[in-house]
């Protein structure tokens, strides 16, 4: 946008093109978008989609477009968590093939209580099992064991 703005200001006009107009952001951020080329003169043009074509960032199109991209990314939210909720209650694994197990939920117990940070806990698991075999589980990894552990044994505790 900088460099489109510098252009623009010499004098010369000057177009964005993008492939799609998905590519450009959603809801507030494409509305700010629009308002920076509005404010550079700037103008907008899509080579594909439903939108194809020059457009006026200031126009309604661009803002109702503002509107639907935003509305579009919380439904494809909504819906994703949705099914990742439903697959859950089947009792299927979210996010690919596990890499902890019990050993390694010990040893991160042990170095937890150490007062080790998540990121050196990491660096001493190793998966022991998969695609990943031999590498470190990342920190988030590390993380999510021992919450859920710690919220196992929460539910334990109180029933």
């Amino acid at each position: 946008m900088k460099l489109a703005g510098e252009i623009r200001s010499s004098g010369v006009a000057v177009t964005l093109v993008v492939h799609e107009h998905k590519r450009l952001g959603r809801g507030i951020q494409l509305a700010m978008l629009a308002e920076e080329l509005k404010a550079s003169d700037v103008g907008l043009e899509f080579l594909t989609g439903g939108l194809k074509g020059p457009h006026d960032p200031s126009g309604i199109v661009f803002t109702v477009l503002a509107a639907m991209s935003g509305t579009e990314r919380e439904y494809i939210r909504d819906r994703t968590l949705e099914g990742q909720e439903s697959a859950r209650k089947r009792g299927k694994t979210i996010g690919g093939a596990g890499v902890t197990d019990d050993d390694m939920l010990s040893m991160a117990l042990h170095l937890r209580d150490q007062e080790m940070g998540l990121r050196d806990i990491a660096k001493r698991l190793v998966i022991t099992t998969g695609a990943k075999r031999g590498q470190h589980p990342s920190p988030a990894t590390v993380m999510r064991m021992l919450r859920e552990h710690d919220e196992q044994a929460a539910t334990a505790a109180g029933a």
